[in-house]
């Protein structure tokens, strides 16, 4: 309990730094690049195409007429243009989300152990790819799991608990073994995983509520058309906050629990070597754990 509500309030903390603010308002930069540059190149292109699959649609013609009459205006303009941005700005900020993600875990990871554990030695148990297919794996799984699960959802206080609960078990499936890739050894992330399942799961799933927050916003946009443009930006930042803080308390407490793991370990072949008693042996694992209680 103490280790994870250490890291909790070093992540609340770490969330407040320069380098993760910037971090987090990077998808909103990269949306708008990139939003701009397909504007450029497929915008006229795409509401024309649009425009054209509503002309075509022969029961909403004189539907448009009607709407036309009343607005003085090309209603189907207008519309066209929207559904363009309706339906593309969700694929855009997912892309740019995916992207930011893909960097910034690690970026994350290193900063807690540059600041927190700069003699922690990276025995690099994962590698890049070897780290991409557990993630793919696991949301393969999850995703199942969802669709499996999606009947019981009907039940009031199940649709509560249970989507909460499997993002969970995916962010701690995927955080826990990001956050050790780096520093770890297969043989002490195994270790390591086992030894703290449940307390990792547990901020899995209170990360996983803190995720459902910007979806709350994010249908708001779409609900209040006319606060689209200012709501949305708003709930991707939150998203993006959200996985800052989650991979932040997943490395502060992974980190963590790495460098015990080993001071105890040495502690207790210096020990062993030495024949120095268990009482002895025990005192000496405790001083050597004490050295990571810098911040």
């Amino acid at each position: 309990m103490r280790l994870l509500l250490d890291s909790f309030w070093r992540a609340v903390a770490y969330c407040m730094l320069p380098r993760v603010i910037v971090l987090s308002l990077l998808p909103l930069g990269l949306m708008i690049v990139l939003a701009a540059a397909l504007g450029y190149f497929y915008w006229d292109a795409a509401v024309a195409w649009t425009r054209g699959a509503l002309d075509a649609w022969p029961l909403l013609s004189s539907f448009w007429s009607w709407i036309g009459r009343l607005f003085s205006g090309d209603v189907t303009s207008v519309l066209a243009s929207l559904v363009v941005v309706f339906a593309a700005t969700p694929v855009i900020v997912v892309v740019c989300l995916l992207i930011v993600a893909g960097f910034m875990a690690p970026a994350l990871t290193r900063l807690v152990a540059e600041r927190r554990f700069p003699g922690l030695e990276q025995k690099k148990g994962a590698s890049f790819f070897g780290s991409v297919a557990r993630s793919l794996g696991a949301t393969v799984l999850a995703v199942i799991a969802l669709v499996v699960s999606m009947p019981l959802w009907l039940i009031p206080p199940l649709v509560l608990i249970l989507p909460p609960l499997i993002w969970g078990w995916l962010t701690y499936r995927v955080m826990s073994f990001d956050s050790l890739a780096e520093h770890a050894s297969p043989e002490e992330r195994v270790a390591l995983i086992r030894a703290h399942r449940l307390p990792l799961l547990c901020i899995g799933v209170l990360c996983g509520y803190l995720g459902a927050a910007p979806s709350i916003v994010w249908a708001s946009g779409l609900l209040f058309a006319a606060a689209f443009f200012v709501l949305i930006p708003i709930a991707i930042w939150i998203y993006t906050l959200v996985f800052a803080f989650s991979a932040l308390w997943f490395a502060h407490y992974c980190l963590d629990a790495l460098a015990q793991l080993r001071a105890l370990r040495a502690a207790a072949e210096a020990s062993a070597a030495a024949g120095v008693p268990a009482i002895e042996a025990d005192e000496a694992s405790k001083a050597a754990l004490s050295q990571w209680g810098s911040p």
